[in-house]
């Protein structure tokens, strides 16, 4: 049986000689709208939701409760009925990521839904951590 200190030094020579950094962030698309009539459309609705990776579907009906308006979805983009600034429409998919998206234990964004007997749960894929999703069930 070998000793702790030999089983370390073993450890550290087996890691590789160069450092591996990663430099990837977790970064949200900036809202991109455009608008027609009393309508405002989000343009690139589709790649954010890819880029949280969560469903179009509950996304949609997040803003739509959010946002306080009646839309629908249309090849990608997300119609809602009303004029909304950028900025507003930026900040409530802000705040869906603080809610859905960011792990409480640990800030990564590396989390996916789940469902355990109805309720719908969020399993964060780098720490394990897994509580429920409050208020939006889809």
């Amino acid at each position: 049986m070998k000793s702790y200190e030999e089983l370390l030094e073993r450890a550290f020579n087996e890691l590789p000689k160069k450092k591996i950094v990663r430099s990837e962030r977790f970064e949200i698309p900036r809202v991109r709208t455009q608008r027609e009539g009393n309508k405002t459309i989000i343009k690139n609705f589709s790649q954010i939701a890819k880029a949280l990776n969560r469903s179009e579907d509950h996304l949609f009906k997040y803003m739509v409760r959010a946002m306080g308006t009646a839309g629908f979805l249309e090849a990608g983009r997300l119609v809602l009925q009303g004029k909304f600034t950028e900025e507003e429409i930026q900040r409530e998919i802000d705040d869906y990521v603080r809610r859905y998206v960011i792990c409480r234990e640990c800030n990564a964004p590396d989390t996916e839904f789940i469902r355990e007997e109805r309720i719908l749960m969020i399993r964060c894929l780098a720490c394990g951590a897994k509580y429920p999703a409050r208020g939006l069930n889809v």
